[in-house]
C-alpha cells in the first residue's frame, strides 16, 4: 500500500470560533501551487496567518490580608481587581482590567496547591461569566483536578489549555505555568454524537438498512477513539412513548453533533426542528430541505436537496465562511462516496475542526516553510529531475487536482504515472528526510484472530505460509482477489496474488499484480514486491514494501481458508510512517476470482465478523478483461512444504 501526496504548500489556517492568535491551532489548509508532500486524508480549512500582536498574560493570584470570604463575596472587593497590576511576558506592568477592555479574555489564577482563595475566586468568576454571551470561564490552578472547574477542559499542549462547553461554540486559550499543570492533565472529555434516521430507510451501501450502517459506524468510531460516543435512534422514537421521547430530548441537550439521515416525514422534521437549537453541529443527508445544517453554531444554506456543499448564509465571502466551506466540502465529498470508511471519516473531520483534535488527523497539521526548506536543502536535484520528466510532472499535477480525502484518486495518479524520477523524488523528500515531519503507526484495532486449525490439524508457520502460496504451481497465481474492504486499495481490477519462498533460507515474498485504468485512458499492469516475515503466532505475518519511494509496513492475518482452498479471507493493518497515514482492509480471495458457493456463506460471514466487517462493505473487483498479466516468479523459488494442492475443478 502507498499513500498519495499533493503538490501544494501547506499554510496555517483556523476554523470559525477558534483562537487565531495561536499557531498551534489544529486546523490548516493547503494553498499556493508548489511541490510539497503527502496529505493523505483531507484538505483542511482556509489560510489565516497567525498573529502575535496581542500579548498573552500570566496573572498571579492577588494577595490580601482580608479573609477570603470578603474578597470573594462583595462587589467592592471585586472592583479592587481593576486596580491590580499584572505582568506580561516582557515584565511590563499592565492593569488587569485592560485584559478585557477591547476583547474577551481568559484569566488564569495560579497559587500554591490547595489554595482555598483560588477556588473561591474561580467560583466567583464563573458565576459572573455566566451572565455574558459566552458561557465559558476557564481558571487554571496548579495540581488541581479539572473536575473543580466549570465547563469541559481538553489540553492540546503542555503550555496551552482549551476550554469547551457542550452548548457553546466558543473556544479560548490561556497561558498557564509550564510546571504543575502537566501532572493534572487528563484526556479530552468524550464527544457525543446523536444520529436519527427514518424508520425503515435504506442506504446506498448495497441497500443495507441505515440502522445497520449507523450502528456499525458507531462501533468503528470506537476503534479510532474510545471517547467518541454515537447514539443511534430511528425517527419513531419520539412517538413511541413519553419516557423514550424524554430520553432522546435529554441526549440531544448534551449532544455535540446531530447527524440526520434520510428523514423526510413532516412530523419527524418538525420535531427535530424544535429540538436542535442548542446543538452546535447539525448535519443532514438525504433528508428534508427544511432541516438546517450547522457547523460551529452557524447555519449552512443549501440549494440542492441533501447536499451541504453550498455557500454559507450571510457571510459567504468572509475568511470564516471559506474555512467552513473547506470543512463542508471535505465532509460532503467523503459522505458521497457511500462507504463506511468515509462516513466515519466525515464525522471525524467535524470533530477535529469544531470540538477537539482527533489523533488520526494529527498529521494534517503541516510544518509550513520548514518543509520547503528541507526539500530544497536535501532534495534539490530530485525535485528538478521530477519537474523536467513528463511522467513525474504529470503525477504531481494529477495529485494536485485530487482532493486529499480521495485516496483512490491519489493512488491512481501514482499508479498511472509511475517513473524512476517520481520514486526518487518521494524517496528523498519523504522516506530519507521526512521533510513533512509526519509519523504514523500500524493500527491495533480491530484485533483479528488468525485461524487455528486447517484440515483438522493445528496451524503451524509452514502450513500458514502454504495457505498464502495457495494455487501457485497448479495455476500461474496463488490467488485472485474477489472483493476487498478498503475503498482505496482493494478496488483495482484484475488483482493477482503471488506468494512464494525465496532462495535464501527462511525468506518469503508476496507480489501483487493488478491492473490500473490510467487517467489518460491507458490500461497498464502494476506489480509490487513485499518482504514477508512470520509473526508471533502461526497465521500472523509482517509485510514491508517500498512503493514508489515510500516504505509501508503491514500486519496480515489469515482469518480463514476453506479446506479445499476454494476461498480465503486475509485481513491487514498498515501504515506508511513518513506519509503519516494508517489504514486497514481485507481481501476475499479464490482461485478464479469468483465468490464462494452458497454453502460457504455462513463460514464466510463468521470470518467477516472476526474482522468487524459487514458484507455490504466489500467492493467487488472487476475480473473481466484481464489479458496477459505479467505473472511469474524468480527462478529458484520454492512453493509448498506441508500441504498438497489438487488440480482445480473445472467449472
Amino acid at each position: 500500500m502507498n499513500m498519495a501526496f499533493s503538490t501544494s504548500t501547506p499554510i496555517f489556517s483556523f476554523p470559525p470560533h477558534k483562537n487565531t492568535n495561536n499557531h498551534l491551532s489544529p486546523i490548516f489548509r493547503q494553498k499556493t501551487s508548489i511541490v510539497s508532500g503527502f496529505f493523505p486524508l483531507y484538505k483542511p480549512p482556509t489560510e489565516i496567518k497567525p498573529s502575535f500582536h496581542r500579548s498573552t498574560f500570566t496573572v498571579p493570584a492577588i494577595s490580601s490580608s482580608q479573609g477570603f470570604g470578603a474578597l470573594v463575596g462583595t462587589e467592592t472587593n471585586f472592583s479592587l481587581l481593576d486596580k491590580a497590576l499584572v505582568f506580561d511576558l516582557k515584565g511590563n506592568g499592565v492593569p488587569v482590567s485592560d485584559l478585557w477592555k477591547d476583547r474577551k479574555a481568559v484569566v488564569a489564577f495560579a497559587r500554591h496547591f490547595g489554595c482555598v482563595l483560588c477556588r473561591k475566586r474561580a467560583d466567583y468568576l464563573a458565576s459572573k461569566k455566566r451572565s455574558s454571551n459566552c458561557k465559558a470561564v476557564p481558571v487554571a490552578k496548579p495540581n488541581a483536578s479539572w473536575s473543580e472547574f466549570p465547563g469541559k477542559f481538553a489540553v492540546s499542549s503542555p503550555q496551552t489549555q482549551t476550554v469547551n462547553r457542550s452548548n457553546s461554540t466558543c473556544s479560548y486559550r490561556c497561558c498557564v505555568p509550564d510546571s504543575g499543570l502537566r501532572t493534572a492533565v487528563t484526556p479530552p472529555l468524550p464527544v457525543k454524537i446523536v444520529s436519527i434516521f427514518e424508520d425503515g430507510s435504506i442506504s446506498p451501501l448495497k441497500s443495507a438498512p441505515w440502522q445497520e450502517v449507523l450502528l456499525h459506524t458507531a462501533e468503528r468510531l470506537k476503534w479510532v477513539d474510545e471517547e467518541i460516543e454515537m447514539l443511534v435512534f430511528d425517527d419513531s422514537v419520539w412517538q413511541s412513548s413519553e419516557n423514550m421521547a424524554q430520553n432522546l430530548e435529554k441526549d440531544l441537550m448534551h449532544a455535540d453533533i446531530l447527524l440526520v439521515v434520510s428523514v423526510t416525514k413532516q412530523e419527524s422534521v418538525k420535531w427535530i426542528q424544535n429540538h436542535v437549537h442548542n446543538i452546535p453541529n447539525v448535519i443532514c443527508f438525504e433528508s428534508s430541505t427544511a432541516l438546517v445544517d450547522k457547523l460551529g453554531g452557524s447555519p449552512i444554506s443549501r440549494v440542492t436537496k441533501g447536499n451541504m456543499f453550498e455557500k454559507l448564509a450571510g457571510f459567504s465571502e468572509s475568511k470564516k465562511a471559506n474555512a467552513k466551506n473547506e470543512v463542508v466540502q471535505t465532509v460532503t465529498e467523503a459522505w458521497n462516496r457511500h462507504n463506511s470508511d468515509d462516513i466515519r471519516f466525515a464525522l471525524l473531520v467535524i470533530i477535529n475542526a469544531y470540538l477537539r483534535p482527533v489523533s488520526v488527523l494529527k498529521n494534517l497539521r503541516s510544518k509550513g516553510f520548514s518543509t520547503l526548506s528541507c526539500m530544497v536543502k536535501n532534495c534539490g536535484s530530485q525535485i528538478l529531475n521530477c519537474l523536467f520528466d513528463p511522467a513525474c510532472r504529470k503525477a504531481l499535477q494529477c495529485l494536485n487536482n485530487c482532493s486529499p480525502v480521495d485516496q483512490v484518486c491519489n493512488y491512481r495518479c501514482i499508479a498511472s504515472y509511475e517513473s524512476p524520477q517520481l520514486e526518487a523524488f518521494s524517496l528523498c523528500v519523504l522516506q530519507k528526510h521526512n521533510c513533512l515531519q509526519l509519523d504514523s503507526e500500524v493500527p491495533d484495532k480491530p484485533y483479528v484472530p488468525p485461524m487455528v486449525k486447517f484440515r483438522g490439524s493445528e496451524l503451524c508457520h509452514k502450513t500458514a505460509e502454504d495457505l498464502f502460496v495457495g494455487w501457485l504451481g497448479s495455476m500461474d497465481w496463488s490467488w485472485r482477489v474477489v472483493a476487498g474492504q478498503n475503498p482505496a486499495y482493494d478496488q483495482f481490477p484484475c488483482q493477482y496474488q503471488l506468494f512464494y519462498r525465496g532462495k535464501a533460507k527462511g525468506s518469503f515474498w508476496y507480489e501483487p499484480v493488478f491492473q490500473v485504468k490510467t487517467l489518460d485512458g491507458r490500461i497498464v499492469w502494476r506489480r509490487r514486491r513485499y518482504r514477508v516475515k512470520r509473526g508471533p503466532v502461526p497465521g500472523k505475518f509482517f509485510f514491508s514494501v517500498l512503493d514508489n519511494g515510500v516504505v509501508s509496513n503491514e500486519s496480515w492475518t489469515i482469518v480463514d481458508v476453506a479446506d479445499d482452498l476454494s476461498w480465503g479471507l486475509f485481513h491487514y493493518h498498515g501504515a506508511a510512517k513518513v506519509a503519516g497515514q494508517s489504514y486497514t482492509g481485507a481481501v476475499l480471495v479464490s482461485p478464479d476470482g469468483r465468490f464462494p458457493s452458497e454453502e460457504e456463506v455462513p463460514r464466510l460471514s463468521c470470518a467477516l465478523d472476526k474482522c468487524g466487517i459487514k458484507k455490504w462493505e466489500l467492493f467487488t473487483v472487476d475480473n473481466c478483461s484481464c489479458r496477459d498479466p505479467p505473472l511469474g516468479i524468480p527462478e529458484g523459488s520454492t512453493l509448498h512444504c506441508n500441504i498438497q494442492v489438487e488440480e482445480p475443478k473445472q467449472a
